[in-house]
């Protein structure tokens, strides 16, 4: 009696080396730029390192199970169907900001999550960098205080750290461009020096809601259904 169809399939798929089995898709992780993808790739290795059931999200991207795609900020209404076409399970991680703003974003946030395999989530901070604890920035940056969870961090510790260089003039006194390349380089270093001063108990004073790892689970939760 000859075998079924659907076993000898399964028993020749068996025998292959495993680069040539038909690996799931990776999830697409949709941020607004590259320092949101140094935050993530460092907090979920910090986490990792603690405890080996959270994802590094660093090494799934290695393997091949996740692509960062950075959309460049602005309006992510125009990457809502943009990678649809690609049929891969996709995650958008949105900054909140500050109305209007807000509102663009949480109507992209829904028009993603009526896709299937796709989800889409708003910080429920303004910005990534208010996740960051300010024990991590003075140590990181040298720059003291305490921040809401809707203040913009890269201006407010720009102008502090201006203040604390004793710079010749004013920060108001400044281009506009020498205060854009302030802030940006406050940003990266928010992001990188300043998250890699995190700890598992700086993360849960800052984000008690669990916020950043259920991003994390979400994206690793997409990646078994892809």
């Amino acid at each position: 009696m000859p075998l079924p169809k659907r076993l000898i399939q399964h028993a020749a798929r068996s025998l292959l080396p495993s680069t040539w089995r038909r690996k799931p898709p990776p999830v697409l992780v949709v941020v607004e730029g590259v320092y949101d993808i140094e935050f993530l790739r460092r907090i979920s290795k910090m986490l990792h390192s603690h405890d080996g059931a959270h994802p590094n999200l660093g090494q799934m991207e290695q393997r091949g199970e996740l692509v960062f795609v950075p959309f460049g900020g602005g309006t992510p209404g125009h990457w809502t169907h943009r990678l649809a076409g690609l049929q891969h399970p996709e995650f958008h991680l949105y900054d909140r900001e500050v109305p209007p703003e807000t509102e663009a974003r949480q109507e992209a946030a829904a028009v993603v999550n009526c896709r299937p395999r796709c989800r889409a989530v708003l910080t429920s901070k303004r910005n990534l960098e208010n996740y960051v604890s300010p024990a991590a920035i003075q140590e990181a940056i040298g720059v003291e205080g305490h921040f809401t969870d809707q203040d913009n961090i890269p201006e407010l510790i720009a102008r502090r750290w201006h203040r604390q260089r004793r710079r010749p003039c004013r920060w108001e006194d400044l281009p506009r461009r020498a205060q854009q390349r302030d802030r940006n380089r406050v940003k990266r270093l928010l992001n990188t020096k300043a998250v890699d001063h995190m700890t598992p108990e700086r993360l849960f004073q800052q984000d008690p809601g669990g916020e950043v790892v259920s991003w994390l689970v979400g994206i690793v939760a997409l990646g078994r259904v892809g």
